[in-house]
């Protein structure tokens, strides 16, 4: 069974899971007059509409590619998180707005066997059913369903203090239901705010997984012994199974271009193979071990004054058109790495007066 089968199969019994909870709470809830019971059951009420949300994510993310969306539609996943992020938002705040009424004019619940019975049983079912869809969710790589799992995780939570608040009422005879039904407002709105939180950072792309991309460099590094150094790393997601990226790769400068095609032609081949990543790859010339390495240190000792440069790569003297060229990483806590660069810039052209100077400043990406 493929990926997007799973997740709508998980997702259908997730919906009817909820909906024969929901039955049963609201049901004993209305009946013993708890709010948080039913306030329970409005929760597991969003849960079924947020699995209806990952089922319409996950089938828009496996329409292929088309003209408009050429790296596919797979960042649909994301917004489907999104979407359930803010409907248990919402709960959340329906939750408590019920709650603080509560407080302000308290009411005894009337409890029997059987309201005990089906949230206890409740309590169960929603902390195993979540932690199996949690699970499948990091085996899919699944954002939607690790949200739907850690939401129903919980849940359990929170039917289990509806569970203690039961309990109180029954051995202390007060009428605890406000209080209780606050904190699972709070445990809701934590959920949807963490969910979110994730969600968001996806969209708008964060750093790389540093295992993922040290493995990378390290696969590329291997691939042949001419490549004699690995830079500029940047991967993108275009959802949890598309991922693209690009590399430098440093070469010796009397490669022939067949040479170099053969080169990265193996790397590509051998990165989708290995990690299902279309990688594009790029070549810096090194002409630095020989009459231009004295060039090459100078510049690496005048480097290590600025703490903030974390890398200089791309070295290269062009004798023809007297320029050197290299590329320079700053950590994000250089404010003006433009007046750094002038400062070096100046600095090697008083000690190499007849060349100019080419400088990119790279971001730090990938670490």
């Amino acid at each position: 069974m493929n990926r997007e089968k799973q997740i709508i199969k998980i997702s259908i019994i997730g919906i009817f899971v909820n909906l024969i909870l929901v039955a049963f709470k609201a049901t004993v809830g209305l009946i013993a007059g708890s709010i948080s019971i039913v306030l329970d059951a409005l929760n597991n009420l969003s849960d079924a509409l947020s699995a209806i949300i990952t089922i319409i994510g996950t089938v828009i993310s496996g329409k292929r590619p088309d003209k408009n969306h050429p790296y596919g539609h797979g960042r649909v996943e994301y917004i489907a998180s999104t979407a359930v992020a803010l409907i248990v938002f919402a709960a959340g705040i329906t939750a408590l707005v019920e709650s603080v009424q509560k407080v302000i004019e308290p009411q005894m619940a009337e409890y029997s066997v059987a309201t005990i019975v089906i949230v206890s049983v409740a309590v169960l079912v929603k902390f195993f059913f979540g932690r199996y869809v949690r699970q499948k969710g990091k085996e899919l790589n699944s954002s939607s369903l690790v949200a739907t799992g850690t939401d129903a995780v919980s849940d359990a939570a929170l039917s289990f203090s509806t569970l203690v608040g039961i309990f109180i009422s029954l051995v202390f005879h007060v009428a605890p239901e406000g209080y209780i039904g606050i904190i699972i407002s709070a445990m809701i709105l934590k959920a949807a705010i963490e969910i979110l939180k994730s969600t968001i950072n996806d969209l708008l792309g964060v750093r790389a997984d540093e295992g993922l991309t040290n493995k990378l460099k390290k696969s590329i590094a291997k691939i042949d012994p001419q490549i004699q150094g690995v830079y500029d790393l940047a991967v993108h997601n275009y959802g949890p199974n598309k991922i693209v990226g690009s590399a430098h790769i440093q070469v010796d400068d009397t490669l022939t271009a067949r040479d170099i095609h053969h080169l990265t032609k193996r790397i590509e081949y051998g990165i989708y193979e290995k990690y299902g990543i279309i990688l594009t790859i790029g070549i810096y010339a090194s002409n630095d071990s020989g009459k231009f390495k004295d060039v090459k240190d100078y510049l690496k000792k005048l480097i290590k004054q600025y703490p903030h440069i974390l890398q200089m790569h791309g070295f290269y003297v062009d004798e023809g058109l007297k320029t050197i060229s290299f590329d320079l990483i700053f950590d994000f806590d250089e404010l003006k790495p433009e007046e750094k660069v002038a400062e070096i810039k100046q600095k090697m052209q008083e000690k190499y007066p007849d060349f100019s100077y080419a400088v990119i400043i790279d971001t730090d990406v990938t670490g």
